[in-house]
C-alpha cells in the first residue's frame, strides 16, 4: 500500500485541472480534486462559454436589421436580457454537470471544500480533515483585477456581468484587453451607451497594429465612446443613483454601471504556498519549468495561476502534458509558440503567429500581403464595415510566420489557417491551393 491517501491531489477543478486529473486518473493514478466553487473553472462557469452565448445574442442585433435588406419583413422586435441570461445560466449549470460527471466516470473523488496545503504532501480541507498525496497539482486559476481607486467597491467585473437584473443604460468599461471590447461590443448591441476608458491610447495590445485600428475605427462609426490617457481618480454614487466616475485628463462622466476589466490577477493567496516554499514569480504567480514542475519537487502548476498563457486551451494542454509526463511515462511539454488566440469583438479578430512589427524585428526581410475588402453580406446590407485580412511572410523563404483578420467568422477561419501556420506553409502552398468561392475565407489564398 502507498504511503500516501493519493497520488495526485489537485486543487482546482478548472479547465486544466479536470484534464490534469482524468487523464491522471486514466493512467491508473488515484486522484481526488478539491473544488469550493464549480467544476469547469473561469471558463466554463463565468468566462469564454457564457460570453460567447452573449456575443451571439448580441449579433442578433445587427442581423435583424440586415434581414430587412434580405426581403425579410422584420416586426418590431423587444430584446429580454432576462431570458438570454437566464438561458445562459442553465447552460453554465448542464455544463457544470457534464465535467463533474466526467471526473467521476474517471474515477476521480471530487472533493466540494477549500484545500490548503499546511505540509509537505499534505492538505487540509475546510473541515479539518488532512489528506496526503505523492504529488499535488495546483490549478487554482485566476479572478479579474479591481484597480485601487475610491469607491472601486461600487463596480462590477466579468464575474458578475453574467447576473446583472437589467442592461445598463450606460457603461463604463475600464480597460482595453480582449474582455474590455468584447463586452463593450455586447453592452452595446443590447442598447448601453458604452464609453471604454483606458490608462494609455492602444487597444488590444499584442495584436497586429492595422487591426486594432480597424477595430477603433468600427467602434468609434457604431457609436462606442473611448477616453485615452485615462486613470480612475475615484468613483461615486450620486443622489440620483448613478455613478459618477472621476478620471485624470477627462471630465467625470455619470453612468449606471462601472465594469472593470484590467486584467486578471493568480489566485494564490490562501492556499499555504508559502508554507512548503513554493516561488512566485514578480506578477504573484506559481514559478514552474518546463514540466509544470514549482521549485518544490512534488508541487506542480497549471493554468492561470502560473501566468504563462491565459488561454483555457493552453491550461488543458497544460495539463494533459503533465499527467502524461508524471503518471502516463509520456513525457512531453507545451509548445508556446505559433499559438493561436481571437477576440470576439464586433467584429471579432484572430491571429495567430508573428506581427508585421514582430517580424520585421526578428527577420528582417519580411514580405507583407493583405486584402481590404466589403464582405458581400455586408453591401446587400447597406452596412460600410471592412475586412482586413494580412499575411506576413519571411522575405527570403516565404514561409508564412503571422496571418491576421478582422471580419465576420474571423476566429472561425483562424483555426484552419493556424495550422498552416504551425506547420511552416509558405506563401506559394496558399496560391497553389484553389479558392472556396464565394467566401471570405479565400482572401486568403488570394492575397496579393
Amino acid at each position: 500500500m502507498s504511503e500516501y491517501d493519493y497520488d495526485l491531489f489537485t486543487i482546482g477543478a478548472g479547465s486544466g485541472g479536470v484534464r490534469a486529473s482524468r487523464v491522471a486518473a486514466a493512467h491508473g493514478a488515484r486522484v481526488a480534486v478539491a473544488e469550493e466553487y464549480r467544476v469547469g473553472g473561469t471558463c466554463v462557469i463565468r468566462g469564454c462559454v457564457p460570453k460567447k452565448m452573449l456575443v451571439y445574442g448580441a449579433h442578433f442585433a445587427e442581423d435583424l436589421e440586415d434581414a430587412k435588406h434580405f426581403g425579410w419583413d422584420i416586426p418590431e422586435c423587444k430584446f429580454d436580457w432576462i431570458k438570454l441570461r437566464d438561458n445562459v445560466l442553465n447552460d453554465v449549470d448542464r455544463l457544470n454537470g457534464i465535467y463533474t460527471e466526467t471526473l467521476e466516470n474517471a474515477g476521480v473523488e471530487l472533493i466540494h471544500q477549500r484545500a490548503t496545503i499546511t505540509g509537505p504532501h499534505e492538505i487540509t480541507l475546510a473541515d479539518g480533515r488532512k489528506k496526503t498525496a505523492r504529488i499535488i497539482l495546483v490549478a487554482t486559476g485566476a479572478r479579474p483585477h479591481v484597480p485601487d481607486c475610491p469607491g472601486s467597491e461600487l463596480g462590477i467585473t466579468s464575474n458578475e456581468a453574467f447576473h446583472l437584473d437589467g442592461i445598463p443604460r450606460r457603461v463604463l468599461i475600464a480597460g482595453a484587453g480582449y474582455i474590455a471590447n468584447e463586452f463593450a461590443g455586447i453592452f452595446h448591441q443590447f442598447g448601453a451607451k458604452v464609453t471604454l476608458m483606458n490608462r494609455t491610447d492602444q487597444l488590444l495590445r499584442g495584436y497586429e497594429d492595422s487591426l486594432r485600428d480597424r477595430l477603433l475605427q468600427i467602434s468609434l462609426t457604431k457609436g462606442i465612446d473611448f477616453r485615452f490617457h485615462a486613470a480612475f481618480q475615484g468613483i461615486e454614487r450620486t443622489e440620483e443613483g448613478c455613478l459618477r466616475v472621476s478620471m485624470t485628463g477627462h471630465e467625470p462622466i455619470d453612468v449606471d454601471c462601472v465594469l472593470f476589466a484590467t486584467g486578471r490577477v493568480p489566485n494564490v493567496e490562501g492556499l499555504g504556498l508559502e508554507t512548503v516554499g513554493v516561488e512566485l514569480d514578480d506578477k504573484n504567480a506559481i514559478r514552474v519549468d518546463a514540466n509544470s514542475k514549482s521549485s518544490v519537487d512534488h508541487i506542480y502548476a497549471v493554468g492561470d495561476v502560473t501566468n504563462r498563457v491565459q488561454l483555457t486551451p493552453v491550461a488543458i494542454r497544460e495539463g494533459q502534458a503533465f499527467a502524461d509526463t508524471v503518471f502516463g511515462n509520456k513525457p512531453h511539454t507545451v509548445d508556446y509558440s505559433c499559438i493561436p488566440s481571437a477576440v470576439f469583438s464586433h467584429p471579432p479578430l484572430a491571429g495567430v503567429g508573428m506581427t508585421e512589427a514582430q517580424a520585421r524585428q526578428k527577420l528582417g526581410s519580411v514580405a507583407v500581403y493583405q486584402s481590404d475588402f466589403r464582405p458581400m453580406k455586408n453591401v446587400v446590407a447597406h452596412r460600410s464595415e471592412r475586412s482586413l485580412y494580412k499575411m506576413v511572410c519571411d522575405g527570403e523563404t516565404g514561409k508564412v510566420v503571422g496571418i491576421h483578420m478582422i471580419g465576420p467568422d474571423a476566429p472561425e477561419i483562424m483555426q484552419a489557417a493556424a495550422v498552416a501556420v504551425k506547420a511552416g506553409l509558405t506563401k506559394a502552398d496558399f496560391d497553389d491551393t484553389v479558392a472556396i468561392h464565394p467566401t471570405m475565407a479565400e482572401e486568403l489564398v488570394l492575397l496579393r
